[in-house]
Parts: C-alpha cells; sequence; structure tokens
C-alpha cells in the first residue's frame, strides 16, 4: 500500500509543475483589430461635410453670377439710354467679368413692333452698343464683347399691347466663351 501511495504521491508532484507552468503563462495575443473603412473618422466626417457644403456654396454663387450675367436690361419707348434700374444690373455684370476674364459676351439689341424693320433695327443695334460701351467704360475689354440687333423679329412676348412692348424693348445677354469659368465677384 505503501507503494501505491508512493505512486499516487509521485503522480501529484509530477503534476504540480505541469499545471504551474501552464498557468504561468500568458495568454495569447488577441487577434489583430480589423481595419474598417466603412466609417471615417470624426474628423473627416467635419471635413467631408465641409468639402459638400463649400462645393454646394460654390455652384450656387456660380449659378448666380451667371444668371445675374444673362439678365435682361430694358429700355423706355423709342429710347437705347441706359435707365437707372438698368445701370444697377450692369454695374453687376461688370463685377463678374471682372472676375471672370475669360467670359465673353454677346449682347442682343430687340425693339417692340413699332416702327419699321429698318428703323428697328438700327434701334436695336443703338441699344446693344449702348450696353457695350457702358460696360466698356467700367473697365471691360471690348473684344470680350460682340453686338448684334434682332430689331423687332424676335419678340420675348407675341402680343400687342404696352406691357408686350414693354418686355420686348431690351437688350439680352448670351454667354458665348467662357461659361464654364464664371467666377462670382469677390466680396
Amino acid at each position: 500500500m505503501m507503494h501505491s501511495r508512493l505512486i499516487l504521491v509521485a503522480f501529484l508532484v509530477a503534476s504540480v509543475p505541469l499545471t504551474a507552468c501552464r498557468r504561468e503563462q500568458p495568454p495569447p495575443p488577441p487577434p489583430p483589430a480589423e481595419e474598417t473603412t466603412s466609417e471615417p473618422a470624426p474628423q473627416e466626417d467635419r471635413d467631408d461635410d465641409e468639402a459638400r457644403r463649400a462645393a454646394e456654396e460654390r455652384a450656387r454663387a456660380v449659378a448666380e453670377a451667371r444668371g445675374a450675367l444673362e439678365q435682361r436690361v430694358h429700355f423706355d419707348y423709342d429710347e437705347s439710354t441706359i435707365r437707372p434700374d438698368t445701370e444697377r444690373i450692369l454695374l453687376e455684370k461688370v463685377e463678374i467679368l471682372q472676375a471672370s476674364p475669360d467670359v465673353r459676351l454677346r449682347i442682343e439689341g430687340h425693339c417692340d413692333e413699332r416702327g419699321s424693320v429698318e428703323y428697328n433695327l438700327a434701334l436695336g443695334n443703338r441699344r446693344a452698343e449702348a450696353v457695350r460701351q457702358f460696360l466698356v467704360n467700367y473697365g471691360i475689354d471690348e473684344s470680350r464683347l460682340e453686338t448684334v440687333s434682332y430689331g423687332q423679329e424676335r419678340p420675348l412676348v407675341a402680343e400687342s399691347n404696352e406691357s408686350a412692348w414693354a418686355q420686348n424693348r431690351r437688350a439680352e445677354f448670351i454667354v458665348t466663351a467662357g461659361g464654364d469659368q464664371i467666377n462670382p465677384p469677390s466680396e
């Protein structure tokens, strides 16, 4: 019996160091963290949002500038002089043209239906030239501006009353070059 106790004690003594060694080993390292690209860091989110807002603001400002460049101006009956309300519109065009040196415009002169074809072609030409000269006087290079008269041939409103005639006495602006390079005026 002693012999069996001795074997038992020897077995227990022999197994204790194995158990102790196993407990002293460090745990295995955790698996490497997976890199996720689906969720950007908070700073990247802010940067993306700011870039998107800036791009949207720029697109809006460019669209407004293009709209201002293309805005019609009107004239009084049988006149080619620049009215005060027209002057404000043209000064806005000057600012945009100064900020957009590659933009070129065609200024189209129009008339109402009253008067002969020849007279209205000449009046439409005087209107377009008056606008061109205004822009040149404010520093826009005349090589960027061309004029054409359509007289009464292209009415905006095809009616014969004072309201229609007032709308047809106009100059229109067509961007002929540099339309993708329109810059809003700097503030």
